[in-house]
């Protein structure tokens, strides 16, 4: 299946919908010295990679956000750790080639109006180019404006795929 090539997505996913969606795993944890090391060693070992992270703190606790290289797999280990988590669908999206690439991602979802809620960048870049993962409030209509104006979306198989050795 190929995204952003015109070509209509084929199948449902496993989650129910039919457009690509990165997920996200928001993990809490106590805002101590060593919590964030303890949540990313439980990954040595595994061939799951975190192939993006952000964290929000405060006095008493921290939210750690993850894209993981295998959803699946990486749910089960945060599960047996104990972790309370959270899953939510993020759109993964390649910059554009230009001077100012959020600005174009940004005035087409503006157009649309969608509203974006989380960003950050991918710390892979499956085709070569850097990305970022976007929180929007209406995830299906993003992915209809973004590949209607040409994006590349990036999917869950492109960060399973990647290969960083390669």
């Amino acid at each position: 299946m190929s995204i952003g090539d015109g070509s209509a997505t084929q199948d449902l996913t496993a989650r129910g919908h039919d457009y690509p969606a990165i997920r996200q795993f928001t993990v809490f944890l106590e805002n101590r010295v060593g919590q964030l090391m303890s949540v990313v060693r439980r990954f040595e070992g595994s061939n799951v990679r975190i192939v993006a992270l952000t964290i929000s703190d405060s006095t008493e606790c921290a939210l750690v956000r993850f894209l993981l290289s295998d959803p699946e797999a990486g749910r089960e280990i945060l599960e047996r750790a104990g972790l309370a988590i959270v899953e939510s669908d993020l759109i993964g999206v390649e910059l554009p080639m230009t001077n100012q690439p959020m600005l174009q991602i940004c005035t087409a979802l503006l157009a649309a109006e969608i509203n974006i809620t989380q960003v950050y960048p991918l710390l892979v870049r499956p085709n070569g180019r850097p990305a970022v993962a976007l929180m929007v409030d209406n995830i299906e209509q993003a992915v209809d404006t973004l590949l209607s104006k040409g994006f590349h979306t990036i999917n869950e198989d492109e960060l399973k795929a990647f290969d960083p050795m390669a």
